[in-house]
Parts: structure tokens; C-alpha cells; sequence
């Protein structure tokens, strides 16, 4: 029979030739098989609706809280008497006044011109926000490690954050005004010629692109090496046993506790620890059952109140000590996950926000969502009816202090926390719809460096407003803390 033969008879019997596409169902939760439309252009076209040279634009209105008020709502919920260590923290400087009011600035962000796309957001994307940590195998990674905001949001909000911080970083260092503009520019193009490279892979590459040994010179941040170098030596000694040689004693049954260190660090009475302890089921049922034999091996021992952060001061944070049966300390962090200080700002904005069911869960998965590697023991559970997110102590943490580099650091820091950033939101977000609204020339660049200095002027009036009052005495302060 010949091969038309052959066709015709296939097709008699009902068969689809060869050359035709099989005919099968869609799949839920798997994207349509289509060659129609183009992401790309789409973000093109909304060029046209929001022009990128208007993201230089800020708005303040009139009934804008003013700084003082703004502190002392975000204190709303938190414990009282730790409320003065994170004003004292806040008040520190300008860049610490940023890193703690995440939600004024939300605020201001609201009524700025938006494109309406949305991605899984940090929602605290400061430069502080970036560091080193550790990975299932001995590595370190370098990537987005503060999660508490997270919430799916405008892409641009996260990165106005980071060129704001990025000036006042700067200014904070020594840097002129013209060094702290670059580094908010290059921030911004960082992000937008990342997207673009990442437009351009197939997914699973795009995916993990970026790797860690690359990330210096792809972003050309060859100046940072010897900082990074030496931050990643002080990471891989920051781990859970030198944590706890220094914060526990031996006790007479042959384990281990904690050492009061207050203002920091304080134990527990015996029910506030049993309360963390037992929700410490709850916990486990968060992780993945290949987890399960881990923690099995490993006995709790004793519970801690810790301070951590300047926006978490004031929450319920826990330290748990578990150790094997060498006595090898693994320490937990039980930390309180407060609903994201973006939500209402987000609904005057305009977009629905999904009521969470579990805030921890909302903060677990949205760092599971953003970051390429996460902590193999991340999870939530609830104590005493508040929710609690759970992680790693101590995890080989290290990070940079971006007030403290120099003039040629900033801006390669600048560069590499551009890129990470971008990388982040791809997950979440077509990159190819970002990288055809963003483009191949600097416009988004220049607007957004033009936002970051406005808004960090706005900050630094915040600070001292904020300064003003601590010295009036209408609101208390603990200072260096």
C-alpha cells in the first residue's frame, strides 16, 4: 500500500493523519496550547495607557498621615513595652525609618500611577532585605530573605522600594547626590535588562537563572567581591550551634537552656513555652512528609522570647531549642505573622485582595513563590490562636549593610539586588509581559531614579518628624537596642 494509502485508510478508521495535532483536553492549572497573542506586545501596548516616564511621579494628599501617627499605628497589636525598641531602631536614621514603615509608604505608593500588573511581591523589597543563607547541601545562597509583606501586588511597588532605600543607603554611607541617583537608575535597569534575558529563555531555564557564582558578573558587581567574600565567610559560622555555645547552658539532666540576655532575649514562663511546644504539631503537619523523620530525631529541649528586625520588633518571636541524640543543637524560630501591611493600600489602589485563611501559611508561600531555594524547614502553625510562621535560626544568615559601602559598592549592589529582584517576580509573572512594557531603553530607568530621590527626601522629613517627637517626649524611645 502506498503511503497515501496508507493516510486515507487511517483516516477511514478514524485516526488523525500524522501531521495533525493530536486533539486533547485542557488540563487545569496548565496554560492554554495556543499561537495566538504575544505577552510581549501586550506589555508594549500598555506603554501607551501609562507611559513609563510617570512612575517618576509622587503624590502626597493632603490627609496623608503624618509620620508619628503612622509609627504608632503600625504598633497597634504588638507587645507594649518592646514598642520603644522599635521606634529607638527606627529613629536611628532615615534608611531605618524606611525599613520599619513599609506601610506608609504603601500608602504613598497607592496613588501613583500603577500599570495593573501584579506579581508575588516582597512588599518590603528594601536593600537591607537581601542576604545570604544556606541551603539544603552546605551552600549559601544570595537572594530576597524577609517575607512578612508578601502578598500578590504591583511588580513596580517592590522596586520604588528598593531604589528609595538604595538612596538613602548611600546618603546615610557619605555618597553625593549623584552617586545615590546611579545607583537607584541601575537598580532599575538591572531589573528591567534582567526581565528581558529572562523573556528570552525557555522556562525551566528562566527559572533558576541567575545562578549564584554567576550573579557577580552578569550584573558586572566585580567591586563587591571582596564584601560578598567576606560576608559569606561570617554566614557560614552564623549557625544554629554558635548560637546556641552562646545564648544556652548545660543543665543537671544532661540538656540544655537558655540564658536571659534581656532586652533581646528573656525565657518564658512554663505555659507561654508549653503553648509554642504544642503548636509545634502543627508545624510539622505544614512541612512536606520527607521532613518528617528530620525533626523526629530530634528532642525539644527549651523555648525563648527574641527580638529580631526593626518592622518585626514588638511581635511575638520565639526561639526553640531541639537537639539530637549527639546533643547537636537545631534551633527554630516561631515567629508571629501578622496580616501585610499592604492590604488596605492595595484596595484603595484598586485591586481585590483574597481574604488570608493562615498568615504564616500567606508568608511561607509567598517566599516559596519568590525565591529559588528556600529553608528546607519552612512552615506555619498557630499559637494560641495567632498565627505563627516557622523557620531556621540562624541558617548560615549573612548580609550586606548597604549604608556602609563605598561609592563604587552601592552601585553594584545596586545592580545585583536589581536583578535578584526581577528574578524573584518572574515566578509569579509572564516575564515577557514585563519586559515588552519595560523596553530596551533607560525611560523606566530615569523615572524611577527620579521617584527614588523624591521619596527619599519624603523620608528623611518622616525621620526627623519622627526624631522631633521621640526628643518632645510624645512618643518613648529606646535607643541603641
Amino acid at each position: 500500500m502506498t503511503e497515501v494509502g496508507a493516510r486515507s485508510a487511517a483516516e477511514a478508521a478514524g485516526a488523525e493523519p500524522e501531521s495533525v495535532t493530536r486533539r486533547l483536553p485542557r488540563v487545569r492549572g496548565f496554560a492554554e496550547r495556543s499561537c495566538g497573542g504575544s505577552p510581549k506586545k501586550e506589555g508594549k501596548a500598555l506603554r501607551e495607557r501609562l507611559p513609563r516616564g510617570e512612575h517618576s511621579l509622587l503624590e502626597l494628599v493632603a490627609d496623608r498621615p503624618d509620620a508619628v501617627a503612622a509609627v504608632e499605628e503600625s504598633n497597634r497589636g504588638r507587645l507594649p513595652d518592646l514598642a520603644p525598641i522599635r521606634v529607638g531602631r527606627m529613629a536611628a536614621t532615615p534608611f531605618a525609618f524606611l525599613r520599619g514603615s513599609a506601610g506608609l509608604m504603601a500608602h504613598d505608593l497607592a496613588r501613583t500611577p500603577i500599570t495593573g500588573i501584579r506579581a508575588q511581591i516582597c512588599g518590603d523589597a528594601h536593600a537591607g532585605n537581601f542576604g545570604l543563607y544556606g541551603d539544603a547541601r552546605g551552600g549559601l545562597i544570595i537572594d530576597l530573605n524577609d517575607f512578612d509583606e508578601t502578598l500578590y501586588g504591583p511588580w513596580e511597588w517592590d522596586l520604588k522600594r528598593l531604589a528609595t532605600s538604595l538612596v538613602l543607603a548611600g546618603r546615610e554611607a557619605g555618597a553625593d547626590e549623584d552617586v545615590c541617583r546611579e545607583a537607584a537608575h541601575d537598580a532599575a535597569g538591572a531589573y528591567r535588562r534582567t526581565m528581558r534575558l529572562l523573556a528570552k529563555l525557555p522556562v525551566l531555564d528562566a527559572w533558576n537563572a541567575i545562578a549564584d557564582e554567576e550573579l557577580v558578573s552578569y550584573t558586572d558587581a566585580h567591586d563587591l567581591l571582596g564584601t560578598l567574600e567576606r560576608v559569606s565567610e561570617k554566614a557560614r559560622a552564623n549557625t544554629s550551634g554558635r548560637f546556641a555555645a552562646k545564648s544556652t547552658e548545660a543543665t543537671e539532666d544532661g540538656g540544655r537552656r537558655f540564658v536571659d540576655a534581656p532586652p533581646v532575649l528573656r525565657r518564658v514562663p512554663d505555659e507561654e513555652a508549653a503553648a509554642v511546644v504544642e503548636a509545634l504539631e502543627g508545624y510539622v503537619a505544614s512541612l512536606s512528609e520527607d521532613r518528617h523523620p528530620l525533626l523526629a530525631r530530634h528532642a525539644v529541649h527549651d523555648v525563648a522570647f527574641r527580638v529580631v528586625g526593626t518592622g518585626s520588633v514588638g511581635t511575638r518571636s520565639y526561639v526553640v531549642l531541639l537537639l539530637d541524640h549527639r546533643g547537636e543543637p537545631l534551633v527554630l524560630q516561631v515567629k508571629e505573622a501578622r496580616p501585610s501591611a499592604l492590604v488596605p493600600h492595595l484596595v484603595t489602589a484598586g485591586f481585590e485582595v483574597p481574604g488570608e485563611e493562615h498568615e504564616g501559611r500567606r508568608v511561607v508561600l509567598g517566599q516559596k513563590r519568590m525565591q529559588v531555594v528556600s529553608d528546607t524547614l519552612l512552615g506555619w502553625t498557630t499559637v494560641d490562636g495567632r498565627p505563627f510562621q516557622v523557620r531556621q535560626f540562624r541558617n548560615r544568615k549573612g548580609s550586606v549593610d548597604p549604608a556602609a559601602l563605598a561609592a563604587d559598592q552601592l552601585d553594584d549592589y545596586a545592580r545585583m539586588t536589581g536583578a535578584l529582584l526581577a528574578r524573584a517576580h518572574s515566578h509569579s509573572v509572564d516575564p515577557r509581559l514585563l519586559a515588552g512594557y519595560c523596553g530596551k531603553n533607560e525611560q523606566l530607568d530615569e523615572a524611577i531614579a527620579t521617584f527614588a530621590l523624591t521619596y527619599a527626601d519624603r523620608t528623611e522629613a518622616d525621620h526627623t518628624d519622627l526624631v522631633a517627637a521621640v526628643r518632645a517626649g510624645r512618643v518613648a524611645a529606646e535607643m541603641g537596642v
